[in-house]
């Protein structure tokens, strides 16, 4: 059957005239290949069980010029299942999950244990496992499989540390590695506070946000990236201090917004090499807003009162959702 017939059975269509593209539509599986118009030789054929497995990889495309005199289509996203044992996207998912959580657990590990024998002063430590944590969290989402499935398996690694927060910040779990690497001053009671809000941003923008919005990575980049730089380069450099706040510097300021803003840039690429997102000069412009807004909201006094962890991903959601909707 020719494969324009099986795709106007299923579908609106659109109009494809690029030939380059038609091997690479014809590798996808129709199922997940919404598309509007069909313009394919009509000697083009295409068994079905050719085809790979449904849940393997999608197609979207970026932009659509819907005159039929001359359609233009950009293919830009071509977004992944999971990346071990494609042909099962559970056992799939249940593979990155296993690797993502040796991989955070070993990140942690050895945080933990450079603060047991004092490589780094317990500031320093505190935030280089502040800084790591998150990017190497969300370094780790392509693994998983497009949807809720892969958003929600992944979930679980900043779970199970949500778990450990409250039962080491409550007394009942006793781990003075982990008080030691997390806290400012070693009292495991504050394990409830900057650390819990960072694991619970990190579940949070990966079930709400997942790895298609920028919203998701401006808040985990500010984070991590932008509040981690904050304190490291305001303690080394920060001599001036701001007027409107005599504990934060201009020096911390700045590095928060540009740690931020180019981690988030970074990130963009990363996830538009995987088709996740589109890359654009609007994107970027979004991510300095956001990063400035973050970086302002951290220097205020109110951060001090209630906790940076939590007011910096709340100001990257609320200034994101007006800059990137």
């Amino acid at each position: 059957m020719p494969l324009k017939t099986q795709i106007q059975d299923r579908y609106d269509m659109i109009k494809i005239l690029n030939p380059p593209f038609k091997k690479k539509i014809l590798s996808f599986h129709p199922v997940l290949v919404k598309l509007k118009c069909c313009d394919f030789p009509s000697n083009t054929r295409c068994s079905s069980s050719k085809l790979p497995h449904p849940n393997y990889q999608n197609i979207a495309f970026r932009q659509l010029n819907s005159e039929l005199g001359s359609p233009k289509i950009k293919i830009t996203n071509m977004a992944a299942g999971p990346m071990f044992l494609t042909e099962s996207p559970l056992a799939g998912d249940l593979c990155a999950l296993a690797f993502s959580t040796c991989f955070a657990l070993s990140l942690l590990r050895v945080f933990e244990e450079t603060a047991k024998i004092g490589v780094f002063d317990q500031n320093l430590n505190r935030k280089l496992v502040h800084i790591t944590i998150g990017l190497a969290f969300i370094l780790c989402w392509p693994l998983f499989s497009s949807g809720g499935q892969g958003a929600f398996m992944l979930a679980i690694v900043p779970g199970v540390n949500i778990v450990k927060m409250l039962l080491i910040g409550n007394g009942i779990l006793k781990d003075e590695a982990t008080v030691k690497s997390m806290s400012r001053f070693g009292d495991y009671r504050e394990l409830l506070t900057g650390p819990l809000y960072y694991a619970c941003t990190l579940m949070l923008c990966c079930t709400v946000y997942w790895r298609t919005s920028p919203i998701a990575i401006a808040a985990i980049c500010n984070l991590s990236a932008g509040d981690g730089f904050a304190d490291i380069i305001g303690r080394r450099f920060g001599k001036k201090k701001l007027p409107y706040n005599k504990d934060k510097s201009f020096a911390g300021t700045i590095a928060m917004t540009l740690a931020g803003f180019s981690a988030s840039i970074g990130y963009m690429n990363y996830f538009s090499m995987f088709g996740f997102i589109e890359n654009s000069l609007k994107m970027v412009a979004g991510f300095l807003v956001v990063s400035l807004a973050s970086a302002l909201v951290e220097s205020h006094p109110i951060s001090t009162t209630l906790d940076d962890n939590l007011t910096v991903p709340l100001t990257s959601v609320l200034v994101g959702t007006c800059v990137f909707s």
